[in-house]
């Protein structure tokens, strides 16, 4: 699990994020990006709608896969930023680590916030 640091608190911030940030799109999730220049921490949130998956267990599931490999691409990133990744797959639930691995990497080359490495 990340930090709570890392973590959004209320709806308003994750609302701004959904509004004002940059998407990018592949068939299982979108990710959501924005600037913060207030904060010194980068903070990350996992949306799994219920329309999406009904069963509880299943969305934590994926939550809690996402949350532990973004966990590890914290320190990656290029500056401090609001990240909103918002599954929009039920398909997403088959996919092993690896596969989730290249889907979320593939999407944070496409914003161009992780230094080169």
């Amino acid at each position: 699990m990340i930090p709570f640091k890392n973590r959004f608190h209320g709806h308003s911030s994750l609302g701004y994020v959904y509004k004002n940030g940059q998407a990018v799109r592949n068939h299982f999730m979108t990710i959501k990006i924005i600037s913060n220049s207030h904060r010194q921490e980068s903070r990350i949130a996992v949306v799994v709608s219920k329309k999406t998956l009904k069963s509880a267990v299943r969305r934590n599931l994926i939550r809690r896969r996402i949350y532990e490999y973004m966990r590890t691409k914290l320190p990656t990133l290029k500056g401090v930023y609001d990240i909103a990744i918002i599954v929009t797959s039920s398909e997403f639930i088959d996919l092993t680590h690896t596969e989730i691995s290249d889907q979320i990497d593939q999407l944070l080359k496409q914003t161009r916030i992780q230094k080169n490495s």
